[in-house]
């Protein structure tokens, strides 16, 4: 089915809609425009044409989201809470706002056969105009020799304060060349600025201070900030401590650990 920018705009509408309400913000973007960043290796197996939406999450997600999924006993002790919590936000969106349509829906946290992940989120973020992935590409004059430097995404509003969280694909949605590929916003255009965030991600991620490489229009609340300061695997413990996981069963995989944007989180 071949989609018009118009109907495009009311998909995304639609999916907005519905998950800007528990933290969530959506874009659009065409499967072409991913793949053509990637080796045949870490392609999705869609045509060009084929519309997809990146969706993030924002800091309003731990409060309107997570710590209600977490009241309604929603966790089922199998995997990382977060990661279930936007699973059911998702995958609920997409059977509220299109029933019976093809979407290939991957997670952040999914990883194929291979070990390699379902999909490259900061790539998927950036092509889609959501926010800018800093690489070490894009420092000219590199002071780092020969050092591997990770990139990382800057949101135009959030800062660093937030996470990429899933790709949808529409399978059977084709969109045209009316469809214009958005640039991502340049946050960070200085090379110092580059540096400072580059270094800030490397090197002193845990203080949080690569987040505010630009002004954000809202951080992570101090009760987020506890928990994704907490290792994975001492979670759950505080999770108890606010009155969560009354029953044994109720116990998280402890191995899961979804504060990295490395691998897409945020």
């Amino acid at each position: 089915m071949a989609a018009s920018t118009a109907n495009v705009e009311s998909k995304t509408a639609l999916l907005d809609n519905y998950l800007s309400k528990v933290g969530f913000e959506v874009y659009p973007l065409k499967v072409g425009w991913y793949n053509s960043l990637l080796p045949p290796t870490l392609r999705l197996a869609h045509p060009d044409d084929c519309l997809a939406v990146v969706v993030l999450s924002t800091p309003a997600l731990f409060e309107q989201a997570f710590l209600p999924f977490m009241e309604e006993r929603g966790f089922q002790g199998l995997s990382d809470p977060i990661d279930q919590c936007v699973k059911r936000c998702v995958s609920s969106a997409v059977s509220q706002c299109f029933p019976g349509q093809e979407v290939d829906v991957r997670y952040d946290y999914e990883l194929l056969p291979s070990r390699k992940p379902k999909f490259l989120a900061q790539t998927a973020a950036h092509v889609s105009g959501a926010a800018y992935y800093y690489q070490q590409s894009d420092v000219k004059d590199q002071p780092w020799a020969e050092k591997k430097m990770f990139g990382v995404c800057v949101h135009p509003r959030f800062g660093g304060w937030f996470a990429i969280r899933a790709l949808l694909v529409f399978g059977g949605v084709t969109v045209g060349s009316e469809m214009v590929q958005p640039p991502p916003p340049d946050c960070v255009p200085s090379r110092e600025g580059r540096i400072q965030l580059l270094e800030a991600f490397n090197y002193r991620w845990q203080d949080w201070s690569y987040r505010d490489i630009v002004r954000p229009v809202q951080i992570y609340s101090q009760k987020q900030k506890d928990y994704f300061a907490t290792p994975p695997a001492e979670r759950f413990a505080l999770l108890k401590t606010w009155g969560f996981f009354s029953r044994e069963s109720d116990q998280p995989d402890p191995t899961s650990d979804t504060e990295s944007q490395v691998t897409g989180h945020g």
